[in-house]
């Protein structure tokens, strides 16, 4: 078995964007086109959306200053474009991330605590929409959070995230970025650890196409000799396939980023947004679409409102992005939700 704290990769930086676009079929222009939806009743970033019955659903968040974090629940009816308050996650946290599986919608780990103050939690809690009732799952078998969860074949992966590196961490420089991965049966309530990544990473983003989980940029968190912390994007994308418990690494995306959001449509890869600390801070609009079978980007019209830490979510031809955090770091949460409407093909 592997070390649950891989060593950290030192960099993964992509061709820049003037070049990888020049190198790229760019799709932007195209018929791809964004549209507006009702914007969430709170503004908040640092969510992972899960879908159910054409409902988008977003838990918790960090909200602005980025002390505050919450316990929100709600979901998003594309249907007749409305938000709906829900019974509040159990515990107030953020980064956790959400998944459905058989009818349920699973909350798995995050932080609690206000900045620097962070928490990594082990707690899974599971959402009935029928009874509009949460119930306390099977705890991770390591607390983590800024990890990507994904459903494949009615199981639960969680992979990557920051970890406790030191006992009782509660700071946010007293966790480290984690390769590990466990997915959990929810007909056993079992946990079980599978393959790790090859890369150890935080704040990345994932999406399921073909029964594989591909998972996309974020960052690595590089511990600088007076105990700070330098945050290093990659542009890594990694595919892993429960069937074999195989990692594969596949091209890389033309930007690295942190803070990304992604979604699967039509056998590709979608990813929008993101941020940047170094070597200057900045928010990404751009967003890019990866074709698994020619292993290959492309460029999409940009975001029309720059964001970080925004979920994703797709219904029918349409990837729904929602909130997220429109300068770096927690300064300015947003309520925006646009929308991508996706032509036939």
């Amino acid at each position: 078995m592997k070390p649950i704290f891989p060593v950290l990769l030192a960099v993964a930086l992509a061709a820049s964007p003037d070049k990888a676009s020049a190198e790229l079929n760019a799709e932007a222009g195209t018929s791809f086109r964004w549209s507006r939806a009702a914007d969430a009743s709170l503004a908040r970033q640092e969510i992972y959306p899960a879908v159910l019955n054409s409902n988008v659903y977003v838990a918790g968040g960090v909200l602005t200053p980025p002390t505050g974090f919450s316990a929100h629940f709600e979901a998003y009816d594309v249907k007749s474009d409305r938000w709906t308050p829900l019974t509040p996650l159990p515990e107030a946290r953020h980064h956790i991330a959400l998944a459905e599986a058989g009818g349920l919608i699973y909350g798995v780990g995050g932080f609690s605590g206000g900045f620097p103050f962070w928490y990594a939690q082990a707690t899974v809690f599971v959402y009935d929409p029928r009874a509009d009732r949460w119930s306390t799952g099977p705890a991770l078998p390591v607390a983590r959070a800024e990890g990507v969860v994904a459903n494949v074949n009615g199981k639960i992966y969680a992979i990557g995230g920051r970890a406790a590196a030191t006992p009782g961490a509660s700071h946010f420089n007293d966790h480290a970025d984690t390769a590990r991965a466990d997915v959990l049966n929810p007909l056993t309530g079992q946990w079980t650890r599978t393959a790790d990544a090859p890369s150890a990473r935080n704040s990345a983003a994932a999406a399921v196409i073909d029964a594989k989980i591909y998972v996309v940029g974020g960052r690595q968190a590089l511990k600088e000799p007076d105990g700070s912390l330098r945050q290093v994007n990659v542009a890594t994308l990694e595919v892993y396939d429960p069937a074999s418990d195989h990692w594969e690494v596949k091209a890389p995306m033309p930007q690295a980023r942190g803070g990304l959001a992604a979604a699967a449509h039509g056998g590709r890869l979608y990813v929008f947004g993101g941020e940047q600390w170094v070597p200057d801070k900045k928010v990404f609009a751009e967003a890019w679409a990866y074709d698994p079978g020619e292993d290959k980007w492309s460029e999409l019209p940009p975001l029309p409102t720059p964001r970080h830490g925004l979920g994703a979510a797709t219904v029918d031809d349409r990837i729904f992005l929602i909130g997220g955090g429109e300068k770096v770091g927690g300064a300015q949460a947003s309520r925006v939700h646009e929308v991508l409407v996706i032509p036939a093909r």
